[in-house]
């Protein structure tokens, strides 16, 4: 039994998790689900969670998000439980923050300042570092509204300052947006070397495999279960933060490149969207997207709407790019037995109906049941991809130009005053190996020399 604090002192790694409850924004959502969610991301954060409430919300307050009664219970709960940390899982405006943490004399997490939180525990690689450095600095630049002491002191003067705080609040602002040039900067670098590494697997003739899915939904088991990569896998929100890639060998002898990434989640914030662009352009660039769900989860059809929902935004931003999709159906394991009898005909029934490449998989990552089927699922699949690649042919070489017109598609022609042509073309996965150049792959993922 934990012990109870003394009145008055709290305990700055113990929380009280609200989420708040609106028609306008829980009607297609289970309320209960949401909290408990938002209690699994407090607790991946390490906090000690005292507390978790659904609060219902009439209508948003501009000051302190909440109605005054439900900020004084608020404050009164904080004191008796000793909770240094109000978690509030919705997003909060600067002034808000401010007014709450005022009013109630304890720190105040939104769901953005949460998930930042989160991502900067995790990220281990330079890279992942570097990103969330800059959805941090891009969330802080917001929140400059002068709620620190420190903005209270004044840089300069000869009565040319506006006001207390407001040139330290500038000076904050142009140190913030000095950083995030340069982490951009550095992220740029980051882009080109995953964009020569992605093409040097392309040229090899590797189809890129992407896992992705809510977090939580066991990726990382996953991709363990089929690479041996011993990559962090916990059961925790945003367990994996940094992006690995590995070879797999399929049933056919053929191999991909399969990558596991960052979890999803609803209501993403925008500032890791942005951060985590070098990250993301691996699922718009893969040939084939795996998209691990927990079938066993109350909420797995809303799950599956909130990763559709990033994927399309991702290929949006990509101009339209939009990879193929095959569902795993993961921790069939913690079905009861009718349920999992029900969920394998279910997918058996779907892989009959007509595009078995792309029927979903029944499987467990931790017994590794179904890995043999989702195997030759992701072998048919990544093959019968296709890839856009552009090479430059002989003059006179019409045979090679006829060949790749017969098994492919040219999309541009165009030839130079001695008669060269140089073609962009959009041919299979195996046939663009075959005609591109190829190239070494990149050293992380050629074979162990035995």
């Amino acid at each position: 039994m934990k012990p109870t604090p003394e009145a008055g002192i709290k305990d700055i790694n113990r929380a009280i998790v609200l989420r708040p409850l609106s028609v306008a924004t829980d009607a297609a959502r289970d309320g209960e689900a949401r909290l408990l969610e938002a209690v699994g991301l407090a607790q991946a954060l390490g906090l000690d969670v005292a507390a978790a409430e659904a609060a219902p919300l009439r209508q948003i307050s501009p000051r302190t998000y909440f109605g005054s009664g439900r900020v004084e219970r608020i404050k009164d709960d904080a004191e008796r439980l000793g909770a240094g940390v109000i978690v509030v899982d919705a997003p909060l405006s600067p002034v808000q923050q401010r007014n709450l943490e005022t009013d109630i004399g304890s720190k105040v997490l939104d769901r953005t300042g949460l998930i930042l939180e989160i991502f900067g525990l995790r990220a281990q690689t330079k890279e992942g570092r570097l990103q969330v450095e800059l959805a941090r600095q891009g969330y802080e630049r917001s929140r400059l509204v002068r709620t620190w002491t420190h903005l209270e002191r004044q840089r300069g003067g000869l009565g040319k300052t506006g006001g207390p705080g407001e040139t330290q609040i500038e000076l904050d602002r142009r140190i913030i947006a000095d950083r995030i040039v340069r982490l951009k900067r550095d992220l740029e670098d980051v882009r080109r070397t995953r964009a020569m590494q992605r093409r040097a697997r392309s040229r090899a003739g590797l189809p890129a495999v992407v896992l992705v899915g809510y977090t939580n939904a066991g990726k990382s088991t996953l991709f363990n279960r089929l690479t041996q990569a011993g990559v962090l896998a916990k059961d925790m929100p945003f367990a994996t933060l940094d992006p690995t890639a590995r070879l797999v060998k399929l049933p056919s002898g053929r191999s991909v490149v399969m990558s596991d990434t960052v979890g999803f989640i609803s209501d993403l914030p925008t500032e890791l969207v942005a951060a985590f662009r070098a990250t993301l352009e691996a699922v718009t660039e893969a040939d084939l997207l795996v998209h691990v769900r927990d079938i066993a989860h109350e909420d797995s059809h809303q799950q599956r709407a909130d990763v559709m929902a990033v994927l399309a935004q991702l290929s949006k931003d990509a101009g339209g790019k939009s990879p193929p999709v095959l569902e795993a159906w993961n921790k069939i394991d913690q079905l009861d037995a009718a349920t999992h009898d029900a969920r394998m005909r279910r997918a058996q029934s779907l892989e009959q109906g007509g595009a078995p490449a792309l029927a979903p998989v029944a499987i467990s990552a931790l017994t590794g049941e179904g890995m043999d089927a989702l195997l030759a699922a992701i072998d048919r699949a990544a093959f019968s991809a296709t890839r856009i690649i552009t090479l430059t042919l002989a003059p006179g070489d019409g045979k090679t130009r006829a060949r790749i017109a017969a098994i492919g598609r040219i999309l541009e022609e165009t030839s130079d005053d001695d008669g060269a042509i140089t073609l962009k073309a959009e041919l299979t996965v195996e046939d663009a190996a075959r005609f591109a150049p190829a190239e070494p792959l990149p050293e992380e993922l050629r074979p162990a020399a035995e």
